[in-house]
């Protein structure tokens, strides 16, 4: 008998105390978040306002000008008429129904969050590359970063830095970054060790080494990743908006919750076109460099 009731009460306990721990938890994080929520805004300052400033210039300068310098970067990375021609038609359908200032939004919400997982990913996939240790502490961190549900990611952040910009921005990273810092780690641990002992009987010191022969040859694995990066902000896209980011999210978010079908349909296909684009862009650009490097290998 003696055994039961102990079984019996102790789920009650179990709850009881985990229920102490949430609550002890909760209690330190919405301190924490009052007393250095302002500090912690501040320091993102300077990058809210590169958004608005980078936000503000692609609206309010023309469109056959902003469709002239999309469609010349495109050109100059895939050197492709077919794919330019494919962007171009996709950006004038874009702008025929109405949806240019959002697409405009969402792609300096992208752009700026690439960027930052790159600059924030590629030294951390250098170290984990150079350092066992660091590779140890970081896989865990990436694989709870990639299965994590996409929301969780809003609630610290937004009780923290309340809802706006920013505060998508840093969700839109943490999801995205993971498989830009996972292969580069791969692509410089896949260089082979005769290439790397070749440079260093040339002697090659061990920063020569990495930028000069790893990075290179890492580089087609490294796109890979950025690739995926890139994707995986723009899946991040309509949960952003649920936190006040605009562009073509918050128009898909509108028709879920009023069943405008045919809203979301055109502004969801107005992101697949922009992930298209990204994605062949970014997969030609990766091709050309690696016939690149391999025609400078033979020669």
């Amino acid at each position: 008998m003696a055994d039961s009731s102990w079984l019996t009460e102790f789920p009650d306990m179990s709850r009881r105390e985990l229920l102490t721990i949430r609550k002890t938890l909760d209690g330190l994080y919405r301190d924490f978040s009052r007393e250095y929520g302002d500090t912690i805004e501040s320091l993102f300052d300077p990058l809210l306002q590169f958004l608005i400033w980078f936000e503000d210039l692609l609206i309010s300068t023309p469109w056959w000008l902003v469709l002239g310098v999309i469609i010349a970067v495109v050109y100059g990375a895939t050197r492709s008429w077919k794919l330019s021609t494919g962007v171009l038609v996709s950006m004038l359908l874009i702008g025929y129904f109405g949806m240019w200032e959002d697409t405009m939004r969402t792609l300096s919400i992208i752009t700026v969050c690439t960027l930052l997982s790159i600059i924030l990913g590629i030294p951390i996939g250098i170290l984990m590359s150079r350092s066992d240790k660091a590779q140890s502490v970081m896989t865990p961190l990436l694989d709870i970063m990639q299965t994590m549900p996409a929301f969780v990611y809003l609630i610290p952040v937004v009780m923290l830095l309340g809802i706006g910009k920013i505060p998508g921005v840093i969700a839109v990273v943490i999801y995205a970054i993971p498989p830009v810092i996972r292969l580069t780690n791969l692509g410089i641990r896949l260089v082979s060790r005769e290439t790397l002992e070749a440079a260093t009987a040339y002697g090659a010191t061990p920063t020569q080494r990495l930028f000069g022969v790893q990075l290179p040859l890492a580089m087609p694995t490294i796109m890979a990743g950025i690739n995926q990066t890139i994707m995986m902000a723009l899946a991040m896209v309509v949960i952003a908006s649920m936190i006040g980011v605009k562009g073509l999210g918050q128009p898909v978010l509108k028709s879920i919750t009023n069943q405008y079908f045919t809203l979301g349909l055109l502004n969801g296909l107005a992101i697949v076109a922009l992930a298209i684009m990204f994605d062949r862009v970014s997969q030609s650009y990766a091709k050309r460099s690696q016939r690149h490097l391999e025609g400078r290998d033979h020669g």
